[in-house]
């Protein structure tokens, strides 16, 4: 029940976050622009603040990256060799390949939160320090590889907000240089909108209409999500020994629904946008029945 009580409240915001879009509060592009300052101010202050404060070694860092490498390795594998049972074109597989690897890290957060209240953000930071790179470098290799996009997988994950606040984070952490002076305050003051705002703004940019469309893929690509690579994160963190409370977060965010930052690469490289957003919606309302029966009989 402690799952379950973890994340009624998170999947309570997105439910608010869909209320407030079909009675179009606060109106006009109130949520657009509070998604973007979200996503580029409030919640790379909680990632820098959590990372420069968690009490976390060299070693712990290197043996999470390594059970992160081994996790997403051979799930990418895996879904590259399965890419014509899976999608329907090129295009398509670009979304299915995001959707099944790609966290909500808002979700993530206030799960962690919620089930391990301080220490649990502190280690959400570190297991993101690793993904957020890796899956963003995974997901542009593909669409190179797809679509023969020619976009620099370099400039594209450098300039990602949630990568550079990692590498401060971890920079200040290791260097016990740490968050001196205003910083700390600053930053956890900027932090706090982070996840009350980036679960509401999900619920607000779910898409109903198109879920027709592509119900083989769909149905693949949320199953592999919510189901078998939560499943794959449990035996990797067992098989390399990873320890607690690491493993459990690592298979938390393996159990997360797809971000919704997705739907904006899949537009920027030319994907299966439409999809992209069906894959979106429908992970999100699955995983508010599948998450916790997942996470109640792995953690």
């Amino acid at each position: 029940m402690v799952v379950v009580n973890a994340l009624g409240p998170v999947f309570l915001l997105v439910l608010l976050g869909i209320g407030l879009h079909y009675l179009q509060l606060p109106g006009g592009d109130f949520w657009p622009r509070a998604e973007r300052l979200t996503y580029f101010v409030f919640f790379p202050c909680l990632l820098v603040h959590s990372l420069a404060l968690a009490p976390f070694t060299a070693g712990e860092l290197f043996e999470v990256l390594l059970v992160v490498l081994v996790l997403f390795g051979v799930a990418a594998f895996a879904l590259i060799l399965s890419a014509r049972w899976l999608a329907p074109s090129e295009a398509a597989f670009t979304s299915v390949f995001q959707g099944a690897l790609r966290f909500n890290t808002y979700v993530g957060f206030a799960a962690a939160a919620g089930i391990w209240g301080e220490d649990g953000v502190a280690t959400a930071a570190l297991v993101v320090a690793c993904m957020v790179p890796l899956v963003n470098v995974l997901s542009i290799v593909v669409f190179a590889l797809k679509l023969g996009r020619s976009a620099s997988v370099v400039s594209q994950v450098a300039l990602n907000p949630l990568v550079i606040a990692c590498a401060l984070g971890v920079a200040l952490n290791l260097s016990a240089i740490g968050l001196p002076g205003w910083s700390e305050p600053l930053l956890a003051i900027l932090g706090r909108p982070a996840l009350p705002l980036g679960l509401l703004a999900i619920g607000v940019g779910l898409s109903f209409t198109g879920l027709r469309r592509s119900i083989p893929a769909l149905a693949a690509v949320t199953g592999i999500k919510l189901l078998l690579l939560p499943l794959l994160a449990f035996a990797v963190c067992r098989a390399l020994a990873l320890a607690s409370p690491y493993a459990e977060v690592v298979v938390l965010f393996a159990a997360l629904p797809t971000a919704s930052s997705a739907y904006i690469l899949s537009r920027q490289l030319g994907g299966d946008s439409p999809l992209m957003a069906a894959i979106i919606t429908t992970q999100t309302v699955a995983a508010m029945v599948l998450m916790p029966l997942m996470l109640e009989a792995l953690l």
